[in-house]
């Protein structure tokens, strides 16, 4: 079994492998401080509540956007787990080849969801992930990474509007009855949600008019990315368990160099 970890700005999601089956996962918070001791115990005992022991891991794999957490993390695997994880960046081996002006600034979240949905579902493939950011990803048909789109995701809007206006408050994401919004909370979730919607649509649309891909898959991820793909024709697959899947085809593909 494997243990894989992608950290984001604002979740960090752990998953357990056994070959291709993902036996567990869990989310835990990144933006609160840990030291390598806390992480270590929660993940031991997050792994412990479902009957898996730590020390039985034969490997693990991290992707992180956020750097401030690494220290204590791989400390922490290595102390806990009795694993040193690969982490996801240059020399690391993808199948993906970058081919934008600067490949070294792709993070690292981003090449596993490449990397996941080229090898599950071919390419072209237009890779969306609403988190933190909302990314859009191209990878050709070759496997390389052509060209990426990012934009604010729908939780940092929603924050947006109520942290720097006096009046509108801090809202549940969804999708209101209608768009025709006669109060203010069903006023602002209508913005964000249709605005969401009609953004997603219209990049992907001209991704594929400037392109020339008329046969570009388009395939969602990312925590909100249910309710959006749930609402628009212009996604084809929605796969939540996309990037833990990347992590897991990544340490593969360097297990020979481990």
């Amino acid at each position: 079994m494997i243990l894989v970890i992608d950290v984001g700005n604002t979740n960090m999601t752990l998953g357990v492998y056994a070959g291709e089956t993902a036996e567990a996962t869990f989310r835990m918070m990144t933006k609160t401080p840990r030291t390598s001791d806390e992480y270590g115990v929660i993940i031991t005992q997050l792994l412990k509540n479902r009957d898996i022991d730590a020390l039985k891991l034969e490997g693990s794999i991290i992707a992180s956007v956020v750097p401030d957490v690494m220290h204590s993390l791989t400390s922490a695997l290595i102390r806990y787990t009795k694993t040193k994880p690969l982490i996801v960046g240059p020399g690391v081996k993808t199948g993906i080849k970058v081919v934008t002006e600067d490949p070294r600034a792709i993070g690292a979240d981003r090449m596993v969801d490449a990397v996941a949905a080229y090898e599950k579902y071919g390419g072209p493939v237009l890779v969306l992930d609403f988190g933190t950011a909302t990314t859009y990803d191209l990878i050709t048909e070759k496997g390389e990474f052509a060209a990426g789109i990012t934009a604010p995701g729908i939780r940092i809007s929603s924050e947006a509007l109520w942290k720097e206006t006096a009046k509108l408050p801090n809202i549940e994401i969804k999708k209101p009855k209608s768009i025709l919004a006669q109060e203010t909370i069903s006023s602002m979730q209508a913005g964000l949600m249709y605005g969401q919607i009609g953004q997603t649509e219209y990049i992907i649309k001209k991704v594929k008019e400037e392109s020339g891909l008329d046969n570009l898959k388009v395939v969602a991820t990312g925590g909100l990315g249910r309710i959006i793909s749930d609402e628009t024709d212009a996604i084809d697959i929605y796969d939540s368990a996309l990037t833990l899947d990347g992590l897991r085809i990544i340490y593969e593909k360097n297990r020979t160099k481990r």
